[in-house]
C-alpha cells in the first residue's frame, strides 16, 4: 500500500455525536437538588432514610452539573473520551454529556483573512507584491482539530503557499494580450486561486467560499522601470496603429484618384504625395497647408 493511501486511511473524519438535551438533565439537576434540600431536612427526623437519600442527590448532583454545555448557531462540540474522538456535536443549545466525555468547541462561522504582502516572482521572473483576501470556514470539525496542529496558523500558511504559486505561474501584464495574466484576468486567477486553496486546505477540513486579490503591483525597486517599459510599449503599439491606418488611407486615396482620373501622376509625383500624405496622418503635430500656385511639377 502506498503512502498516500495510509495518510489517506489514518484522516479523520467527523460524525454526529451521542449528546442529550441539557434541559431535560437541568430538570433532573434540580430534582436533585431538591433532594438535597428534603433529605437534609430529614437526617434529624429520620437518619435512616434521610442520609441515603442526601447521598442519592448530591451524586446525582455531582454527575449532572458538570456535563453541561452551551452551543450557539453555526458551533459545533467536538467530543473525546480518554483522547479517543466520538463525535461532533452541532445542535444548538444546551447540551449534555457524561461529564467524563471532554468537549472542545469549533466556530464553523465564516472567517476573512487579508493575508500580508509578500514578494513573488512573476512567470518572466519579475518581482511583484501581491496579497489575498479570503473568506474560510470549518466544514470538518474531526480533521480540523485532529489532522492538523492548529488550524488557524494552517490556514495562513497555506494562503501564503498558494499565492506564491498562483503568482509564479503567470506574467504580471502582457500588453499584447496573448496570454493569461495577473493583472488582466483578474476573475480567472481569482478562480484558480480558490480551487488551489481548496485542495490545499482539504486535509484541514477547511472549505474556501470566496477569494481574490487585494494586492497587486511590480515591486517598489523595478516599478519605475516597468513603468517607463509599459509607456514605450504603449507608444509603440499606438504608432504601429496609426501607420497602419496612414498605409491604409493612402493607398485608398491614390486608388480613387486613379480610378475617377482626377489627375495623373508619374512615379516621383506618386511618391511625393504618398510621403506628404504619411507626413500629415502620422505626424503629431498640427500640419500647416502650403498652397502651390504655379503647375503641379513646380
Amino acid at each position: 500500500m502506498s503512502d498516500l493511501n495510509r495518510s489517506n486511511l489514518q484522516r479523520s473524519q467527523e460524525r454526529p455525536a451521542a449528546s442529550m438535551s441539557g434541559y431535560i438533565m437541568l430538570l433532573l439537576a434540580l430534582v436533585a437538588l431538591a433532594g438535597m434540600v428534603w433529605g437534609g431536612s430529614l437526617i434529624d427526623a429520620n437518619p435512616e432514610l434521610g442520609v441515603p437519600v442526601l447521598i442519592v442527590a448530591v451524586l446525582a448532583f455531582v454527575l449532572i452539573v458538570p456535563g453541561f454545555y452551551m452551543l450557539q448557531p453555526n458551533q459545533a462540540a467536538a467530543i473525546t473520551l480518554f483522547g479517543s474522538y466520538k463525535g461532533s456535536d452541532r445542535t444548538t443549545g444546551l447540551r449534555w454529556v457524561l461529564p467524563w466525555y471532554a468537549r472542545r468547541k469549533v466556530s464553523a462561522r465564516a472567517n476573512n483573512i487579508i493575508s500580508e504582502r509578500i514578494k513573488v516572482n512573476d512567470l518572466r521572473g519579475n518581482p511583484i507584491e501581491m496579497a489575498a483576501q479570503v473568506v474560510w470556514r470549518v466544514t470538518d470539525t474531526a480533521q480540523a482539530l485532529f489532522d492538523v496542529d492548529d488550524y488557524k496558523a494552517f490556514v495562513n500558511v497555506q494562503i501564503e503557499a498558494a499565492v506564491r504559486t498562483i503568482g509564479s505561474r503567470y506574467p504580471y501584464d502582457d500588453f499584447e494580450h496573448q496570454e493569461v495574466t495577473l493583472r488582466g484576468n483578474h476573475d480567472q486567477i481569482g478562480a484558480e486561486l480558490r480551487e488551489e486553496l481548496i485542495a490545499r486546505l482539504l486535509v484541514a477540513g477547511i472549505t474556501v467560499d470566496e477569494c481574490g486579490f487585494t494586492h497587486l503591483a511590480y515591486a517598489p525597486e523595478i516599478a519605475q522601470a516597468m513603468l517607463r517599459r509599459q509607456q514605450a510599449q504603449a507608444v509603440v503599439a499606438a504608432r504601429q496603429t496609426l501607420v497602419a491606418g496612414a498605409v491604409g488611407m493612402v493607398e485608398m486615396a491614390l486608388e480613387q484618384l486613379s480610378a475617377k482620373n482626377v489627375v495623373e501622376l508619374d512615379d516621383e509625383r506618386r511618391a511625393a504625395m504618398v510621403s506628404n500624405l504619411m507626413v500629415v496622418l502620422c505626424g503629431e503635430r498640427d500640419t500647416q497647408p502650403v498652397v502651390n500656385t504655379g503647375t503641379l511639377y513646380q
